[in-house]
């Protein structure tokens, strides 16, 4: 998990001279870079989601991890959970559970935080997470001057996910086609343009509520491949 806890402290850092820049810069500046992020966001996402082999497991798993995420809520439960970490530490920052969910979504859904957790888990290889890490750091700064300190709070579910990821494929990762691999991400992808299209503010997304289509996507390829190999 060293590429992970390298990640954590530098998104942490980042964010904090994020927010004191926050507090120097234009209200004008601040929405700009705001639309900066929420282009990038979709372009990442149309980049990664283009890369889907199988489009009916993408269509299906999302379709009935919608239904399953809906059903649960996630998206209440998340907001739930940020906003006990506000009432507790005392912050009044409006914006403060989006810029946590946000920006977890960032720093989470993207490929290098499969591919990386997997090379890390089954390899020992910490390059892609050193390197996502960097990255990070730069997206988190321009985060928390957007949306303040939950973008900070957002390490919390950074490592108990990408943490997670990189022991379970520690363990199981001989489990993971390529393929699986690679359907995730473009998965991901797609949760990516739905956040884009919530950072500029065009249509609100409930993306937490869609997150369980990671499960089916996992599920179904491995279906697909066992029909094959039969």
């Amino acid at each position: 998990m060293i590429g992970t806890l390298l990640n954590v402290p530098t998104v942490l850092l980042d964010s904090i001279l994020g927010i004191l820049l926050k507090s120097r810069l234009p209200e004008k500046l601040t929405k700009t870079v705001f639309q900066a992020l929420g282009l990038f966001t979709l372009a990442l996402g149309f980049i990664m989601a283009i890369k889907a082999q199988n489009y009916l497991i993408i269509v299906f798993s999302l379709v009935l991890g919608a239904i399953i995420g809906e059903l649960i809520d996630l998206e209440l439960i998340t907001d739930r959970f940020s906003e006990k970490i506000k009432n507790k530490i005392k912050i009044k920052d409006e914006k403060f559970s989006e810029g946590m969910l946000t920006a977890f979504l960032l720093f989470c859904m993207g490929s290098m935080t499969i591919l990386g957790a997997f090379d890390e888990g089954m390899k020992g290889d910490t390059t892609l997470l050193i390197t996502k890490s960097v990255m990070d750091g730069f997206a988190a700064m321009a985060l928390a001057s957007a949306f303040g300190l939950g973008v900070s709070f957002s390490v919390i579910p950074l490592l108990i996910y990408q943490g997670g990821l990189t022991i379970f494929a520690a363990y199981l990762g001989k489990f993971f086609s390529e393929l699986m691999i690679t359907e995730m991400t473009a998965l991901g992808g797609i949760l990516l343009v739905g956040l884009g299209i919530n950072i500029l503010e065009i249509k609100k997304i409930k993306i937490f509520n869609i997150l369980p289509a990671l499960l089916f996507v996992v599920f179904f390829t491995w279906l697909n491949a066992i029909f094959q190999w039969i």
